[in-house]
This record gives C-alpha cells, structure tokens and sequence, in this order.
C-alpha cells in the first residue's frame, strides 16, 4: 500500500512556492534598485573641453542625485570613435555610460560609416542635456581683428591660413569647411587629439585659427590670448556678448548646432533607461547646476530619447551632404 505524507507534501509545496516567490522578488528588488556601484562616464575628450566641462558638471550633480560615484573617463582620439565605442560595446547593464556632442552621435554616422558605430543599433540615447554655441577665434598674436580681416587674408594667401580640428571628419573640421565654403575661401585644417591640445596650439601660435565651444573660448578670450571672431550659431552667448554670429556678419549657411547628449550601449534595460531619464531630467532641474552650467555659456536642455533620435536622424544626411560640397573625406 502507497503511504502518503500530506502534512510533508503540503509544507514542501509551500516551500518550494516561497522560494520562487522570494526568487522573483530578488530579482525585481535587484532591478528595481539601479545603481548599486559608480558609473562610468566616458568623455571621448581630453580634460579640459567643452565636453568635459558639462560631463563634470552634470555628473557631479547626478552622482549626488544617484547616491553613487559618477566617474568620469576621458577616452579622447579619432574624432570621438575611441571613447564611443567604448560604450557601444560595453555590457548594457547602465554602468557605462556616455556623454558626447553632436560629433559622435551625427558627425561620425554621416561621415564615417565603413568605421562609425550606428547610433540606432548600437547605442540607447537617452537625452540631449546642453546646447552651447561654438566660436571661430583667432590666436592672439594673429593680424586680425575681425572677420571681415581674416576672410580678406584667406583670399589673398588661399590654403595657407591655418586651423585646429579635434581630427579629420570632425565637427570642428566640418564647422571649418563650412566657414571656408560659405565665406569663397581655402583654409588648412591641422588635426590635434581634442579641445584642449587645439586650444594650446592656436595660443603658442602653432596654428593660426580654432573653433571650440564658447565655454573653452570664453576665459582665453578674456584674457587677450586668443581673439573671438565670430559665435557659429543662431544666437550670441552671453560670455562674449559681443561677439556677432557669423550669420550676422552675412554667412548662415556656416552655422552649426552643438549638442551634448547622454546614451547608453545599446540593449540597456528599459527599466534602467528610464531610471536614467527621471535622473538626468531631475539633475537638470537644479537651479543651482542651471546657474553653474550657463556661467559657462553652456544652455541646459532636456530633450528625450525619441525626440533625440529623430535631432540625429535629421543631422545625418545633412552633414553627409554638406561634407560632400565642402571635399571633406573621412580617412577610413
């Protein structure tokens, strides 16, 4: 005859239920408590730029939101491909983290695509958090005060004026075919590891001309180191208010939206991604990090990651097309 333990039956039932249950809320509490350790940040700058200013900035704000270290990784080279992919191919789990500009998320798709990352495959924007104009300056031992100077000196000497780039197929180099396109001139780009080796190369006189974001440009400025020639955007900054746009000394057609945008590597869980996003949107709200942030002429922003998408699915073919007018070839 078959003996039956119901009492032993009901309890292994009962134990077997907990266990999964307590499994499951494991594993949800694990999920639902992101971030456990510090995150990485990569910067694929040198220290010193425009992007690390506003990767130390927000992210010495979001750590303190997060409760955890926020570290950042200068990873600068190859026109941002370096530290980007990086983060493309880090373990999606939101401890790797990237914050770039327009040149890692546009610039490099358009231009590089035999060796660029694809944003929409390989990586999770998660939001736009800054816009900050960008400048045509002029060493400080230069000849020329203005523009109007500068453009006539690059007519008379075509190719022979030079400029400082962040490499070949960059933003800055793009921003610079743009001004020599719209303006009927020849200039030199000279390829430099980030905005901070391009910065000292136009003060010691290495190179003639850079472009940069205000917030690298402004204190050189001020100081008579190098001279700020024209704001490359739609609007003056009111770091250098007076400095005129380059559309308003007649060349629109060489304006150029700068951007910084956080993402994560693709396949990022979307509850982590969200996670983020609540963060970041919170952080930018802080009227203390807005006051910091524009002290550097740098605008804070919260665009989504939909809306983020469709700003780099515009930029694209645009800056393909107008890298195709301008002769620019990236070096596969």
């Amino acid at each position: 005859m078959k003996q039956t333990f119901p009492g032993i039956s009901r309890r292994l039932l009962l134990c077997g239920a907990s266990g999964a249950a307590l499994a499951v809320h494991r594993a949800a509490t694990a999920q639902g408590a992101w971030p456990q350790r510090p995150i990485r940040l990569v910067v694929p700058f040198a220290v010193g730029g425009g992007t690390d200013i506003v990767a130390r900035m927000i992210g010495q704000a979001l750590s303190q939101h997060l409760g955890r270290p926020v570290v950042i990784d200068n990873k600068p080279g190859a026109s941002t491909l370096i530290g980007t992919g990086i983060v493309a191919r880090a373990r999606p789990d939101g401890y790797t983290l990237l914050l770039a500009g327009s040149t890692s998320y546009s610039v490099n798709p358009a231009l590089r695509a035999a060796r660029a990352y694809n944003p929409s495959r390989d990586l999770s924007p998660i939001a736009i958090v800054a816009r900050v104009p960008l400048v045509l300056f002029a060493g400080g031992t230069t000849p020329w005060h203005s523009l109007p100077a500068l453009i006539g000196a690059a007519r008379a000497l075509p190719g022979q004026i030079r400029y400082a780039t962040f490499g070949n197929a960059s933003g800055s180099h793009l921003t610079g075919e743009l001004f020599a396109l719209a303006a009927g001139i020849r200039l030199q780009d000279i390829a430099y590891r980030g905005s901070s080796q391009a910065m000292v190369a136009v003060i010691g006189g290495e190179v003639d001309l850079g472009i940069d974001t205000v917030a690298s440009v402004a204190p050189h400025a001020r100081s008579g180191k190098v001279r700020a020639l024209g704001i490359v955007g739609a609007a003056r900054s009111s770091l250098l208010p007076g400095v005129r746009t380059l559309a308003e000394q007649g060349l629109p057609e060489a304006s150029f939206d700068a951007w910084y945008g956080f993402a994560a590597p693709a396949h990022t869980p979307a509850s982590v991604l969200a996670r983020l996003t609540r963060a970041i949107s919170e952080t930018l709200g802080s009227p203390a990090l807005q006051v910091q942030l524009r002290a550097q002429g740098i605008e804070p922003t919260m665009v989504g990651a939909a809306a983020f998408m469709a700003q780099i699915e515009r930029e694209i073919p645009r800056y393909r097309a107008l890298a195709h007018r301008a002769g620019i070839a990236a070096n596969e």
